[in-house]
């Protein structure tokens, strides 16, 4: 299943994964106030089967949801369901933006393991594109250097966690269909977690209950908008581009929470703006061919 190379459709794409991830980050929030993560990864999963099912029917009912790759499902979705897990816990242990920042040293090993596994190069103008994106999240948040909190790691974690599931999902679009990809996700992460989930389950009050339909929604669609773009460009492209997520988070801080944006957040927001752009501009760096992965059942 081939797609055209586009950075621009890739960029469309994206803006529709910034924007729910933007705002998951506030339902998240407010969700963890009174339920579980287990319990609302739970019920975000089943909700989320049932948003998809029009795509589902769409694209040709559950049989054209068969798939000869269900090994590397079940290792893609076991790394996201854990890094998803940690990314819900560390917002319940440090700051907003410290968890935004944090989960952005996703890129470095993401870069680092598209090379490795998946054959791609970082050129010049890419590598770039991440170091400005970097400089610019550590001029907007400006981490305490002196110690790492326990929040601050279960956020690394996610972060490495994150990254490999993306390298995952790359491989995936080799031969499946964005919605196969979001239904096994849907699917497997619901199986991962049902045992959790039933035992630290409590009756959802009526208040919280928006705001895992919020989650639901955004967590399935915006997975599907990640996958459209992966596949007009490689994930050397895409990752950069999601580092508009930091100056976005912190205008949702300021907006719903009264956070204050200094003069540190629009510097911070011009060089991550800079390296978008010079990333969308870079041609795009053919990748090797022996290190390309076939489509097909994996070991």
């Amino acid at each position: 299943m081939s797609f055209e190379p586009s950075p621009k459709k890739a960029a469309a794409w994206m803006s529709g994964w910034l924007v729910a991830m933007v705002v998951m980050v506030v339902a998240g929030r407010e969700a963890t106030r009174t339920l579980h993560v287990f319990q609302i990864m739970e019920m975000r999963s089943l909700l989320g089967l049932v948003l998809l099912y029009p795509l589902i029917r769409a694209s040709g009912g559950f049989a054209a949801m068969r798939t000869g790759r269900f090994g590397l499902y079940v290792a893609r979705n076991t790394f996201h369901y854990g890094a998803q897990f940690a990314w819900f816990l560390a917002l319940t242990m440090i700051p907003i933006a410290q968890v935004v920042a944090l989960e952005f040293t996703m890129p470095i090993w993401t870069a680092l393991l598209a090379v490795s596994f998946l054959g791609e190069r970082l050129s010049g103008p890419r590598i770039a594109a991440i170091v400005l994106g970097l400089v610019g999240v550590a001029t907007i948040v400006r981490p305490a250097t002196d110690h790492l909190e326990p929040g601050q790691l279960v956020a690394l974690a996610a972060a490495v966690g994150f990254a490999i599931a993306v390298i995952m999902v790359k491989s995936l679009t080799s031969s499946e269909s964005a919605v196969a990809i979001i239904f096994w996700m849907l699917v497997v992460q619901s199986a991962i977690g049902l045992v959790p989930a039933i035992w630290v389950w409590r009756q959802p009050s009526l208040g919280v209950l928006p705001w895992i339909v919020v989650i639901a929604i955004c967590g399935t669609y915006s997975h599907y908008c990640m996958t459209r773009a992966l596949q007009h460009a490689g994930t050397t492209t895409i990752v950069p581009m999601d580092f508009l997520r930091v100056p976005l988070s912190a205008a949702a801080g300021w907006l719903v929470y009264d956070e204050r944006i200094d003069v540190f957040m629009a510097l911070g927001a011009v060089l991550i703006l800079a390296g978008n752009v010079l990333n969308l501009r870079a041609p795009v760096a053919p990748a090797r061919a022996a290190a390309r992965p076939a489509p097909g059942p994996t070991p």
